[in-house]
């Protein structure tokens, strides 16, 4: 076991793997990482899925039997991330059992195309939650505007849920509510609460990318103080963990955990550093606080393993220093709104594109299979 990893989770932290593939699977990687690396969850989206089916070799069995079977490209699809996730899912039950659900988790995401389609993510959801067929796959959603809604009627199906794509605090806050009037509509629909689990994916990086470029943008002025740059993702991340504490009591929140309800994790997503110069640790060992998720690709994981220095709660002794900083972005004359509404947008349409061409390699795949 890694004592830098152990430090991380004996901290509160809950490491998950952003990654998979049929090749992890098979070859016992994944095995291994929970083993070894403390992973106890797991969370693919299109891209990673569209990097597993163009390399090796893993998948063509399964694609000329798919062929043989006349099957279209949106079936294929289904049936090959699906057969992932369930083995990923089977693979991850001794630590659900172990933690009562609370770990032990994979997710998929529904279609990217959907996310501004409320009637067609809650269909999509209830299709993947039910063709895995595992108790500890969450089906991922987009956190837009219309993810809202399909949020809280999945939730109330006694589905579980981790909302992705979430930028902005005001977006996390319509997700918290989102969650919660979930939790109530199924309590009323006769469902056990302690069941359905939740997490709620913070994009990092990508905030301080969209920042740092508009900070380098700027011909003079406080926006050319280096000092303001590489940051706000962290101070971002840490206000919406102080928004956390605050949203999940009174007596609303009191009467759901009186059944049996769990609180809305927050999860630390994007958290591979995209800038050289920065420490390639920072979105791990800054957000370090109890009930947290941090989901990394691999080389984060390693970086981590190497190096990563855990010094205890990093988030709720820095809110007052989080908000002075996005206080002198705003000075510095960052719009914080539009950078959000600009990030949502990159997320969906980068997740399009992925998937997009996850169906076109497969399309390719099951026509050279029939000919």
């Amino acid at each position: 076991m890694n004592d830098r990893l152990k430090a991380l989770a004996d901290a509160g932290v809950s490491i998950w793997l952003d990654d998979l593939s049929r090749e992890r699977l098979e070859t016992g990687n994944l095995a291994d990482l929970v083993q070894n690396r403390h992973v106890v969850g797991v969370t693919s989206n299109p891209a990673i899925f569209q990097s597993a089916l163009a390399k090796g070799e893993r998948y063509d069995a399964q694609v000329r039997e798919l062929a043989a079977q006349d099957a279209d490209v949106d079936k294929a699809t289904l049936v090959i991330t699906t057969d992932d996730v369930r083995e990923a899912c089977k693979g991850m039950r001794p630590v659900f059992d172990a933690t009562d659900g609370v770990d032990g988790r994979v997710s998929i995401e529904v279609s990217p195309g959907l996310a501004h389609d409320t009637g067609e993510t809650v269909t999509e959801a209830a299709i993947l939650h039910k063709t895995v067929g595992e108790p500890n796959v969450m089906i991922k959603i987009p956190g837009t505007k219309e993810g809202w809604p399909a949020i809280t009627e999945t939730l109330a199906a006694g589905i579980s849920v981790n909302v992705t794509l979430i930028f902005g605090l005001e977006q996390y806050r319509n997700v918290m509510e989102a969650y919660v009037t979930g939790l109530e509509r199924a309590s009323d629909n006769g469902h056990d609460l302690s069941g359905i689990h939740s997490v709620a994916s913070f994009f990092v990086s990508r905030v301080d990318s969209e920042i740092d470029k508009r900070l380098e943008a700027t011909t003079g002025g406080p926006g050319t103080d280096p000092a303001l740059r590489g940051k706000a993702g962290v101070a971002n991340a840490r206000l919406a963990f102080q928004m956390y504490e605050d949203f999940f009591q009174g007596e609303r929140w009191a009467a759901l955990e009186a059944k049996g309800a769990r609180k809305q994790r927050p999860l630390w997503a994007s958290t591979g550093v995209k800038n050289p110069d920065y420490d390639d640790t920072m979105y791990v060992v800054d957000l370090v606080a109890a009930d947290t998720v941090n989901t990394m690709p691999e080389k984060t994981l390693d970086a981590v393993a190497d190096h990563g220095e855990v010094r205890g709660d990093r988030i709720r002794p820095f809110y007052d220093d989080a908000a002075a900083h996005m206080q002198a972005l705003a000075d510095a004359g960052i719009d914080y709104d539009d950078v959000i509404k600009a990030l949502i947008k990159e997320g969906v349409d980068k997740f399009v594109v992925a998937w997009d061409e996850l169906q076109e390699t497969l399309a390719a795949s099951l026509e050279a299979a029939r000919a």
